[in-house]
C-alpha cells in the first residue's frame, strides 16, 4: 500500500480543513514547494495535492502552485480540485501531474466523464467523496442523491480505473478511518481505491491492510502528519508490514 502525504492549496498556502470546510482552516505554511520537497525528503513515492479554491469555484486556481510543485520533485503527483473540463485536465497534465482526479462531474455529466476517460486512460481518476454514503460533491457543500456504491458502479462502466474514495465526516478529524465504509467501496468498484478520511496513526493503516482487498493500494493522510501525530515513516511501515491475510496467501 502506497501513503500519499496530502497538500491542501488554499490562498497560495498549505490548509487543512475538519470536514472539507473552508470556515475550519488551519494554515500549515506558507511554500506549497517547500513543503512537497519535506515529504519527498520524509520518503514518499507518491503526493496527493487538492486545490481546494479551485473545488468551491469550479475551476483550478492554484494551476501554477501546482506546476511549480511538480517541476520541483522528481515522485508522481495527483491533482484535485476544480477540474470539471476537459481543458483543466489537460493543463495539469502537460505540467507534469501524473494524475488528475475529477469529483462534480462525475455525477453531474456521466457522458463527459466517459469521454474523459477514454481521452486519458490511467491518467485519470474519480474522487468519490461520502458521508453516510452517499455521495458529496461541489466541494462537498452538497450531498447528491446518489450513493457512493452507485456512483462508483457507473464509474466503473465509463472507463475510469482509479477511485479516490473519502470519508467526509473523518476527513481531518483524527477519529480514524471508516474501515467499514472503505471495504464497501473497494466492493462497489473493480479498479483501484485510494482512501482518505481518518487515517490519524500506524494502526489505521493496519485496520485498512486488514480488510485484505487487494484493491485498495494506497491512503492519504494529512493533518495526523501535519500536527505530528505520527510520522510519515511510521505509516509507511504499516503499509508495507506483512498483515495476517499476506501469510494465508
Amino acid at each position: 500500500m502506497i501513503i500519499l502525504p496530502a497538500i491542501d492549496l488554499k490562498g497560495g498556502r498549505c490548509v487543512r480543513l475538519r470536514q472539507g470546510l473552508a470556515d475550519r482552516e488551519t494554515v500549515y505554511g506558507d511554500d506549497p514547494v517547500a513543503m512537497a520537497r519535506r515529504w519527498v525528503g520524509e520518503g514518499a513515492t507518491w503526493l496527493h495535492v487538492v486545490d481546494l479554491d479551485g473545488a468551491f469555484q469550479g475551476r483550478p486556481v492554484h494551476a501554477d502552485v501546482i506546476a511549480r510543485i511538480v517541476r520541483a520533485i522528481d515522485i508522481p503527483v495527483e491533482v484535485g480540485g476544480g477540474l470539471r473540463a476537459p481543458e483543466n485536465i489537460r493543463v495539469l497534465l502537460d505540467a507534469g501531474a501524473a494524475r488528475a482526479i475529477v469529483g462534480t462531474r462525475a455525477v453531474t455529466d456521466p457522458a463527459m466523464l466517459a469521454a474523459m476517460a477514454d481521452a486519458f486512460g490511467d491518467r485519470l481518476a474519480v474522487g468519490i467523496d461520502a458521508r453516510d454514503g452517499m455521495a458529496q460533491v461541489r466541494g462537498w457543500v452538497e450531498t447528491s442523491t446518489r450513493t457512493a456504491a452507485d456512483l462508483a458502479a457507473a464509474v466503473a462502466a465509463a472507463g475510469v480505473r482509479t477511485v479516490i474514495y473519502t470519508d467526509t465526516a473523518t476527513d481531518g478529524m483524527l477519529s480514524g478511518v471508516n474501515a467499514e465504509a472503505m471495504a464497501a467501496m473497494c466492493d462497489a468498484f473493480p479498479g483501484d481505491v485510494v482512501a482518505s478520511g481518518g487515517v490519524a496513526s500506524p494502526d489505521d493503516i493496519r485496520a485498512l491492510r486488514q480488510l485484505n482487498r487487494p484493491n485498495l493500494i494506497g491512503a492519504i493522510s494529512g493533518k495526523a502528519l501535519y500536527d505530528r501525530k505520527t510520522t510519515l515513516a511510521d505509516l509507511m511501515r504499516a503499509a508495507e508490514a506483512k498483515t495476517d491475510g499476506d501469510a494465508r496467501t
